[in-house]
C-alpha cells in the first residue's frame, strides 16, 4: 500500500500541462506516452537538421475579441493571465491578415491555425506568412466567404469513401449523415484540436511541403484503420461518437508511426485523380448554388 501511494503521489507531482502549454486529460497514459516519445525524440532530432538544411537551400476587418478567448482555453499561454499572453500576438497576426487578404478577412478557424503558428515560430511575422501560405495558396477559398473550396473538398472526401471504403459511405447514407458533419471540423481547423499537437505538426510539414492532398490521405487513414468500429454503429449519435472515438488513443499518438500509414492505407491517391474530383464537385456545388 505505501508503495503504491508513493507511485499515486508521484503521478501526482507530473505536470499536466504539455510543452506547447495543453493541459493534458486526466487519463493522460504518461508511461505509453513516454515509451513513445524516448524513441521519437531521436526521429524528431533527425527530422530538425533536415527541415534546417531545407529552408537554407531555398478592405476594413471587424474585428472582436470574441474568438480569443475561445482560442484554446485549456492552453495555459492563451490566458488573459499568462505572462505573457499570446492572445495579444494571435490578435495581431489574425488583424494583419485580414487587412492583407480582403477577399477572406477573417473566417473562424483561422484562429486555431493562427495560434499553433504562434506557439511553433513564436513570431508575428513568421506565423502571418505561414498563414498566408495556407489560406492564400495551399488551401484557396477554405476561408472565403463562401467556403467553396472547403466545401468542395468535403464533397471530394465523401467520393473517395465511396471508392474505398464503400460499407463506410453505405452507413453514412443509410443514416443520412453528410460528409459535412465530420469533415468540416477536420478541414477548416486542418486537424487542430482533433488530433494530438505532435500529429498535426506532422501533418502540417507535409501540407506546406506537398500541398493539401495530405488532409484526405490523414481523413482516410483515420476512417479506414477504425472501419470495423465504425461499422458497429447503429444510429446518428452513434456515428458521430464513433467519429470522435477514431482521432483518440495511441494510433494517433504515436505520430511517426502514424505518418508512415497514411501514406500506405488510403492507396493510391494520385494528384490528376484528386483534381478531377475537384472539378466535379465544385461545378456539382455551383450548380446547386
Amino acid at each position: 500500500m505505501a508503495a503504491a501511494g508513493r507511485a499515486q503521489a508521484a503521478r501526482d507531482r507530473v505536470p499536466r500541462i504539455d510543452p506547447y502549454g495543453f493541459e493534458r486529460p486526466e487519463d493522460f497514459d504518461y508511461a505509453a506516452y513516454e515509451e513513445f516519445f524516448s524513441t521519437y525524440l531521436v526521429i524528431l532530432t533527425r527530422r530538425a537538421i533536415k527541415w534546417s538544411k531545407l529552408l537554407k537551400g531555398g478592405g476594413g476587418v471587424q474585428r472582436s475579441m470574441t474568438d480569443m478567448s475561445r482560442t484554446f482555453p485549456d492552453n495555459v499561454r492563451f490566458r488573459k493571465d499568462a505572462e505573457p499572453c499570446l492572445q495579444g500576438p494571435l490578435y495581431n497576426v489574425l488583424l494583419a491578415y485580414g487587412h492583407h487578404n480582403h477577399g477572406v478577412g477573417y473566417c473562424q478557424g483561422m484562429n486555431f491555425i493562427a495560434g499553433y503558428l504562434i506557439l511553433v515560430t513564436k513570431s508575428e511575422e513568421e506565423a502571418f506568412w505561414l498563414l498566408d501560405a495556407l489560406v492564400g495558396r495551399i488551401l484557396p477559398d477554405y476561408y472565403s466567404p463562401s467556403m467553396l473550396g472547403l466545401k468542395t473538398d468535403q464533397e471530394v472526401l465523401g467520393e473517395l469513401v465511396r471508392l474505398k471504403l464503400p460499407a463506410v459511405a453505405a452507413l453514412m447514407d443509410g443514416h443520412g449523415v453528410l460528409w459535412t458533419l465530420v469533415a468540416s471540423r477536420w478541414f477548416i481547423c486542418l486537424f487542430v484540436d482533433v488530433l494530438p499537437v505532435e500529429t498535426v505538426l506532422r501533418v502540417w510539414d507535409c501540407l506546406f511541403s506537398e500541398g493539401s492532398k495530405i488532409l484526405f490521405r490523414v481523413a482516410l487513414t483515420l476512417l479506414k484503420h477504425h472501419q470495423a468500429s465504425i461499422l458497429e454503429a447503429t444510429s446518428v449519435p452513434d456515428l458521430c461518437e464513433k467519429f470522435k472515438e477514431i482521432t483518440r488513443g495511441r494510433f494517433v499518438t504515436e505520430c511517426h508511426s502514424f505518418m508512415q500509414r497514411i501514406f500506405s492505407e488510403p492507396g493510391s491517391l494520385s494528384r490528376a485523380s484528386i483534381t478531377r474530383l475537384r472539378e466535379r464537385c465544385r461545378a456539382r456545388l455551383l450548380a446547386q448554388g
